[in-house]
């Protein structure tokens, strides 16, 4: 079963066509890497996937129907620019989004307890997030995402900024998550991570380039990412 499918689907801005007629799948209790350079329509896609952005023409299913707003709670989407309140603590976020997605409090700490300890937050839940770097600000927003535990997770370059120790533990958790059968689509341009991924989407000028494993994709490749756009565009490097 997929959990998202695109179909046809174009997506216009003042009437400049960013997505041209897309069809892909996204599959369940799969991490499926979107690839592309920048501009290429990756954020717009997943902006569709969770409903903050509607199609020009097209259709977004998601579990097998057309996208709906009883969706939402089973999607955690975590854009590039961080979705956080600088003026309040890291706990404080926590407990906000916790509220709004109707947890109850017991369920909102056993989450946040769980999730500073993977992340790496737990001595700084209660400083105010306008000092924190900019890797944990990025910590945060991952907290934030996956505190609801959502059935499908949209993970836009969910670990730039992050050191490689606690990126390759996060990862980890990625893949803990997906035997619990939960989907992941995740961005990203790091390499080592392409290498965690079951399944590849490549995008290049709104639309869709290559779409297979994981494993056949960089088999064609020489496992060098960029040369996997040149490969499949029949470049030669």
């Amino acid at each position: 079963m997929n959990s998202v499918e695109l179909r046809n689907v174009v997506k216009e801005f003042s009437k400049v066509t960013v997505l041209d007629g897309i069809n892909l799948t996204v599959k369940e209790s799969h991490i499926t890497c979107l690839l592309g350079p920048s501009g290429s329509g990756k954020t717009t896609i997943m902006k569709l996937m969770t409903g903050s952005e509607k199609s020009t023409q097209g259709q977004v299913m998601l579990f097998g129907h057309q996208l709906n707003k009883h969706d939402i709670g089973q999607i955690g989407y975590m854009p590039q620019a961080d979705a956080i309140y600088l003026d309040l603590s890291a706990y404080d976020n926590l407990l906000f989004f916790g509220q709004l997605y109707g947890m109850t409090k017991k369920e909102i700490k056993q989450r946040i307890d769980y999730l500073a300890k993977l992340l790496d937050l737990e001595k700084h839940l209660k400083q105010l997030v306008s000092t924190y770097s900019g890797g944990m600000k990025k910590r945060l927003s991952l907290a934030i995402t996956l505190l609801n535990d959502p059935k499908l997770l949209i993970l836009d370059e969910p670990t730039v900024g992050i050191d490689p120790i606690l990126r390759q533990k996060i990862w980890r958790e990625f893949r803990q998550l997906q035997k619990q059968g939960k989907t992941l689509l995740i961005s990203t341009h790091v390499m080592d991570e392409v290498k965690y991924c079951d399944y590849g989407i490549l995008i290049r000028d709104g639309k869709v380039i290559a779409a297979d494993s994981m494993e056949t994709l960089l088999e064609k490749s020489g496992s060098d990412v960029e040369n996997l756009f040149l490969v499949e565009e029949g470049v030669t490097k």
